[in-house]
């Protein structure tokens, strides 16, 4: 058995570097030179004594060289002030390919690999400190719109090189000159007795605006009292404020009804002779269906201003309702008469309404949502 289990291994075994052959060989003809380079690397760290990726491998590997030194020099004749980007690819990419190649002992034995470790260091240098002074220039114009271009050069800097000089702090002057700030004036209930509610609604608005401060990258919303430490000056002020609400308005519902059963069933007994013989017929009961429906409804006003011209930039209402319902039922007469829904419903017993408190939070739920859609819509275009 280990005999075949052996046979077996080794079967599958090379199927795979056929297979992987196959693809290194694919790549090499349609001119993929980086994906046959690596491929060819894959089965020879499995099989350094396999002839074919020996034979791919020693071809692969200078065709690529060769295609990166000419992008790389050709990149050299380039206008585009960013073409050390270009270049940082091509240098990236033949680095991987050194990497690939230098844990492979046969593979390093079969090819002049070349690390390109310091040119692409000062590729990245000269790209980062291109994106950085364009940068630079923009803040210099001061404007918002500039701004934004700034920070995405910043970010791309950053990318290229995390840190590089002080781009952290370029990136937060640049967001602050940047970013379009908004006010939320939050939903006042004066009622005492749905307050614990009315701080629900707010704590989830607050928790959206601090979970969802960039919904367009460049808006920033701000709470009251951070507005007020920060010293702000938004751009918009948005106010939040019910124009009416309702909380645990009942209605009671009562239906009665004579039902009577589908079937036959024994209601007695009569005697015929000496004997006794069920007697059927069919049974009716009195039911009595109650419906309580607890109503709780909420209508709020939210209003966009301009906070320098105090001019209204959009107004909306969104309306949020919940409705809370109990049913049961009871019944006179033969209980035969029902049917098992009726029944179930006859041993079920009235309930008691959740608290004001609790209702108040239901029906401000879909008002959560429907104004949390609406900002994250119209905020989208700043």
């Amino acid at each position: 058995m280990k005999r075949s289990f052996f046979i077996s291994y080794i079967i599958c075994l090379s199927v795979l570097i056929f297979a992987g052959c196959q693809s290194a060989k694919k790549s090499l003809k349609r001119g993929n030179f980086d994906d046959s380079v690596l491929r060819a690397v894959d089965k020879l760290k499995d099989s350094p004594t396999h002839s074919s990726s020996i034979d791919i491998l020693k071809q692969a590997y200078p065709a690529a060289l060769a295609q990166h030194k000419e992008d790389i020099k050709n990149s050299l004749a380039s206008a585009d002030q960013f073409v050390w980007e270009q270049r940082i690819s091509s240098y990236t990419t033949l680095n991987k390919l050194y990497k690939a190649i230098s844990q492979c002992s046969t593979c390093m034995k079969i090819t002049n690999a070349q690390s390109f470790e310091n040119e692409e260091q000062s590729a990245r240098k000269n790209a980062a400190g291109i994106r950085y002074q364009q940068a630079e220039k923009l803040l210099a114009e001061g404007d918002r719109e500039s701004a934004r271009k700034a920070y995405d050069h910043l970010e791309k800097a950053d990318v290229i090189i995390p840190g590089f000089m002080d781009v952290n702090k370029k990136l937060d002057l640049a967001y602050e000159i940047a970013s379009f700030k908004v006010v939320v004036e939050q939903v006042t209930v004066t009622s005492k007795l749905y307050k614990l509610s009315n701080e629900y609604f707010q704590d989830r608005v607050d928790e959206f605006l601090r979970t969802n401060k960039r919904l367009n990258k460049f808006v920033r919303f701000y709470t009251p009292r951070e507005a007020a430490d920060y010293k702000l000056q938004p751009d918009h002020v948005i106010t939040l404020q019910f124009d009416d609400f309702v909380v645990g308005q009942t209605l009671l519902e009562k239906d009665t009804e004579t039902v009577t059963s589908k079937d036959s069933v024994k209601v007695g007994e009569k005697s015929i002779g000496r004997s006794k013989v069920p007697v059927y017929d069919k049974v009716t009961a009195k039911l009595t269906q109650n419906r309580k429906t607890v109503h709780s409804a909420g209508l709020m006003d939210m209003q966009i201003r301009d906070f320098r011209t105090k001019r209204t930039v959009d107004q909306e209402k969104f309306k949020g309702e919940y409705n809370w319902m109990c049913e049961w039922s009871n019944f006179n007469g033969d209980e035969r008469a029902l049917t098992d829904a009726q029944l179930k419903l006859c041993k079920s017993q009235e309930l008691l309404p959740p608290p004001p408190q609790q209702l108040f939070v239901e029906f401000s739920k879909p008002l959560y949502d429907r104004l949390t859609n609406k900002l994250r819509s119209f905020y989208a275009k700043y």
